[in-house]
Order: C-alpha cells, then structure tokens, then sequence
C-alpha cells in the first residue's frame, strides 16, 4: 500500500511515522511534509501545496497511491476530498460540506442544537455592536469565537465585559481574517477538557484513546490560546461509563445529524468536551481532522495497523471492523515552540540534539522545521512535539522532558508542566 499525506505538521509526521510501522505500507508520500518526514525511512516529501487540488490528483493517480489522508482543517474546508474522490481516489477526511462542522462553529452550533447534543448555550452575531449589546446583558468570564479557521488562535475567554468587547473588536477588525467578520458568543463552561477523537465511516463511529490537550501559552494555563503546546493519553477523567456517554450522548447523534443532511462523513470526528464538575459531557467544538498535539499522543500507543483502520473507513466497513488494540500504560507529547509563538517570532534557527534525545527512547515529531543544506532549522510556531511512553503517566512525562533536555535552538520555549491537571478537579475552558 501507498499512503499520501496532506500537510506539513507534528501530526502529519505522527501520523507518517504511525503508518510506515506497518510493513503494508510500502511508502508514505508528504504534500508538502516537512523536515523530520524528509528523513523517516520508506517517506518521502513532494513540493506541492496542500491546495493543488490536481497535482496532488494527477500524482497519486500515476504513482498508485492507495489512500489519500488528509491531516490538515484547511484543505478540507476548501474541497480536498470532493476534488480527489472525483478522480476515484480513495480519501480519508470528510468533504468540504462535513468540514463546515470545524470550518464554522455557527453551522456546528445549529447542527448540535438540532441533534440535541449537550454544548453551551451561545448565540452569533454579524455585527459588533449586536454582539457588544448581548455580552454587555451576560454573566461573566464569556466566551468569544471567530466563526472560521483561525489556526486555534481564535478563541477568547474574556474574564470581564470590556475584555468581551475587546476580543470582539478583534474579530471584527481583520485580526483573524475573513474568519472572524462573524462571531459566536457562549456561556464558558467550567470542568476539565478532554479530547475525543473518534473515526467513522458515516454509518459507525469508533473512538479512540480519550486526550487532555494545554492549549495557553503559559504553564498553569495563563496566557494566549495556541493550537496546543502539549497533550497526553489516555486521560483518566473518562472512565469507561462516561465514554458510554459520550458515545451514545455526542458522537452517535453527531454523525446522524450529518447523515441526515445528506453529508457522507468520513474521517476523523475530533470532540472537544468539557467534563462539568457534576461529570457531564458537554462540547466546547467539532474538529473535522486529528488532533495535533493529541495524535502525537495517542498514535503511538496504537497496536491496531492504522492503514486498515483507515481503509475501512474509507470504504466504509468500520462496522465490521475488529475492536482496536492498544498499548498499555500512557504517553505524554510536549510541544518545543519559537519564542514568541502564538505572536510574532523569528526561524531559521538551526536546530541540534534530536538524535539525542531519541536515544532516551522518546519519539521526536517535527512540526515547524525544515531542512536547508542538510542543516535542520525552525520553520515555525511549534517546531517539536516531543513524545514518550510509559508504564503510567509520570514514566512518560518525564521522560518526554528527559529528552527535551538533550535539543537546543535559539529562543526555543516549552511549558515544562505538562499534564498538571491530571491530579485537577476542574480549570477554566480554554
């Protein structure tokens, strides 16, 4: 089998890596990739953008490519999977209509609201004075979200109302883009996050190993949300009964509401959740796409070869598919960023010690890097996630950091307490 993958991230060399452990798969293709799926065994990287739609068509078509995986939301939004299941490409993630669930919280809103799925109440808003006179009539700390892609940055927890009215002028001044000229507004909820990322076929739905994500910048999460800077699996806050639930409460009517709209999802359905203090499962959004830093954690735990649980998703044979295999014990992925990141940051810096920390039994995911010259550099926000296994989770985590201590780049940046909340009761949405 011949495997190509879209995108140039921590998850898609996770996912890369993930693949090339089955003796199945012959080869591994990156569109674009970066500089760690540049270097893995049997992988190699083609110059074409994750929007050539056709080169990317033209290519998997004359090389056989087997399976085309999308790793990244924005090719989705803009029509991957319509374009390439055109030329009879088999295609793992949803078509553009089923990305809307992460490419607009309003249409994922409305979806949840008429599959009567448990999420915060929230209202949207096309102006900012509309949106400014609703906050300004609602509890506090409240919620603001840009409606579209905006690269996990988009999201505001606003503790005040003229923090509300800032992060909503934000919006609709450009700061995010065509993403943010509409926005939703929405009670925050109070819990633990959790991750559940879960593959379907668009008739069956299986989840995987429940995540915990750090999304802010700043160890005991202050600072500004980031597309994450650190996750581990599995999170033991989801007990068997609770992903019943979540199961029967979330996903199951999730991908009947989508059936019944005529949308033919298939691929990943990542739930973002906050477990209430009372236990309950409520969803904070929709993802269209694996989670990155959560993949980075959870793939390497995988027993079950992944090209056939993807396959059968594809081809839509989930229900017949045995139970997934696991390790046992956890694994913990810590994200090394660019000093600076979620902001403005310098790269290029050239980047030393990975094959060092490797030897500590740690598995280094590239996400911003690149090779010049035969010379590893940072080309990026996040340029590592650096992930270990354990026997339980305090093996792993340090680990992880065991081997953080061997890399070095100028201005490189770490939260250095991942997985505090493992032992919290409850921490503000993030």
């Amino acid at each position: 089998m011949r495997v190509l993958i879209v995108g140039n991230g921590g998850r898609e060399h996770a996912l890369a890596w993930t693949l090339l452990q089955s003796p199945q798969v012959q080869q591994v293709v990156c569109v674009p990739g970066n500089g760690g799926t540049a270097t893995l065994e049997r992988c190699s990287n083609l110059a074409l953008s994750p929007d050539d739609f056709e080169g990317i068509a033209r290519f998997a078509l004359v090389h056989n490519i087997s399976m085309v995986v999308v790793g990244s939301e924005v090719p989705l939004s803009q029509g991957i999977t319509d374009a390439l299941t055109q030329q009879n490409l088999a295609v793992f993630g949803p078509t553009r209509e089923g990305a809307q669930i992460e490419s607009s919280k309003a249409w994922a809103k409305a979806l949840m609201q008429e599959a009567r799925v448990p999420t915060a109440n929230a209202e949207v808003f096309t102006t900012a004075e509309a949106a400014k006179t609703y906050v300004r009539q609602q509890a506090t700390p409240i919620v603001i979200k840009a409606d579209g892609l905006a690269a996990g940055k988009g999201v505001t927890v606003a503790p005040t109302v003229a923090a509300a009215e800032a992060a909503i002028d934000l919006c609709f001044d450009g700061q995010f883009g065509a993403a943010g000229y509409q926005v939703v507004v929405e009670e925050c909820l109070l819990g633990q996050e959790v991750s559940i990322l879960a593959v379907t076929d668009g008739l069956t739905i299986r989840p995987l190993l429940p995540a915990q994500d750090h999304k802010r910048i700043g160890e005991g999460d202050t600072g500004e949300n980031t597309g994450g800077m650190g996750a581990y699996a599995p999170a033991a806050i989801v007990t068997p009964a609770l992903m019943n639930r979540i199961q029967a409460e979330i996903l199951e009517p999730t991908i009947t509401a989508l059936r019944d709209r005529n949308i033919d999802y298939r691929g990943v359905l990542y739930a973002g959740l906050m477990i209430t203090p009372a236990g309950d499962p409520k969803v904070i959004e929709f993802n269209c796409r694996f989670g990155d830093p959560e993949a980075q954690a959870i793939l390497p735990l995988l027993v079950t070869p992944l090209e056939k649980l993807l396959a059968a998703c594809t081809q839509q044979k989930l229900e017949q598919f045995p139970p997934l295999e696991w390790k046992p014990g956890a694994a913990a992925c810590v994200v090394v960023a660019s000093e600076g990141y979620p902001g403005n940051f310098k790269k290029a810096f050239p980047i030393t010690g990975i094959e060092q920390a490797e030897t500590t039994g740690a598995i280094v995911f590239h996400a911003g890097t690149q090779r010049k010259q035969q010379v590893l550099v940072s080309d990026g926000g996040r340029v590592l996630g650096v992930t270990a296994m354990g026997n339980d989770f305090e093996q792993a985590i340090a680990q992880a950091y065991a081997a953080i201590a061997q890399i070095q780049f100028e201005g490189m940046y770490y939260r250095r307490d991942i997985g505090y909340r493992v032992r919290t009761v409850s921490s503000p949405q993030n």
